[in-house]
């Protein structure tokens, strides 16, 4: 197990990154403000338009330091990563499995299936921690019929008919995760997903923890060499790490989604933490994304039992696990992909 390393973020947009000796050097103005080891550093998320020089880049990308470029908005604009460590016999074997429906099928329908029960667990454990703030029955007749879908994806051995299973089963979850916003109802209302852009405060904190989150699992990808690009079951397209989606799909219900809902119903996330563009996008203004920030590191610092290995990890740390899970399953030491089921 390796230790969790830090992540920094660089939030203002007039700050410069450049590389001196060991350190990442923080540049405004023609001044320093801070150096930083890059030994002490896993992940670099810059929010801004400076940017950084190619020595500091290429540094990054020798020590297998991920770089992701996002705008002010949290929208994603480029990424480096560091160099793949695996192996021929594992990239081949990726590819390979990745062309064939049936072997796809196999690796995503169990991360589908987590993806379902997951989100039935946050729903349940919602109506028994606030049994008078949600319709208790309507809760469970929908964690019913989640598992029956959780159920169902598992079995199945076709991509459409598991993306079909998806879509239905996170219409029902998305129909009731309004009634989970206990505070500020009237400025954290929810009445649906809204993408590209995000249409209000709650969609624009789950695309902006979702962002994050799929930078996570693709540094984690390739830090056990696998390419992030390949997927199965998101399908091959120029510039998407299709298979950080894929791994990612079964933590967003209990990864991003709770910890969105911490952020509103604890008062962390104010409303005035937003903007609000003129084509009607909703985005986290500079103070809140530093809030946001702050408390999503302080997460990931949370220790919780792996289901599947048994052993106490940190919240940090779980897409690394699941990668390298998902790698020994390429390799062929474990029968099956075995999925992050939350309890």
């Amino acid at each position: 197990m390796r230790k969790l390393l830090n992540t920094l973020f660089v939030t203002s947009e007039d700050i410069y990154l450049s590389l001196e000796n060991e350190n990442v050097a923080a540049w405004k103005e023609g001044k320093i403000l801070r150096r930083m080891p890059l030994l002490n550093l896993e992940n670099i998320l810059y929010f801004g338009y400076r940017g950084a020089s190619p020595a500091l880049l290429g540094a990054c990308v020798r020590r297998n330091i991920g770089f992701c470029f996002l705008d002010q908005n949290g929208r994603f604009l480029a990424r480096t990563g560091g160099i793949i460590r695996g192996n021929i016999l594992l990239h081949k074997e990726q590819y390979r499995t990745s062309e064939d429906e049936a072997k796809s099928c196999a690796v995503a329908a169990p991360m589908i299936a987590a993806k379902i029960y997951n989100a039935r667990a946050v729903l349940m454990r919602g109506a028994r921690d606030h049994p008078l703030s949600v319709d208790t029955e309507l809760f469970k007749a929908y964690a019913a019929d989640l598992l029956d879908a959780a159920r169902e994806a598992a079995r199945t051995t076709s991509l459409d008919e598991l993306r079909g299973i998806e879509g239905n089963a996170a219409q029902m979850y998305f129909s009731l995760f309004g009634q989970l916003i206990l505070t500020d109802q009237k400025h954290f209302s929810f009445a649906g997903r809204s993408r590209r852009p995000p249409l209000d405060r709650v969609n624009a904190l789950l695309s902006f923890a979702y962002t994050l989150l799929a930078h996570d699992c693709a540094s984690a990808l390739e830090a056990v060499g696998l390419d992030s690009y390949a997927g199965f079951l998101h399908r091959d397209r120029p510039g998407r790490a299709s298979l950080a989606l894929d791994l990612m799909e079964e933590l967003r219900s209990i990864y991003a989604d709770r910890f969105a809902l911490t952020l509103i119903n604890n008062r962390i996330i104010q409303a005035g933490d937003f903007r609000q563009m003129e084509d009607g996008a909703v985005w986290l203004n500079d103070k809140g994304r530093r809030t946001f920030l702050s408390h999503w590191q302080e997460r990931k610092r949370e220790t919780i039992t792996h289901p599947f290995l048994k052993e106490k990890i940190l919240w940090g740390l779980i897409p690394y696990v699941q990668a390298l899970l998902l790698a020994r399953y390429l390799r062929g030491d474990l029968d099956g992909y075995p999925p992050f089921l939350w309890k």
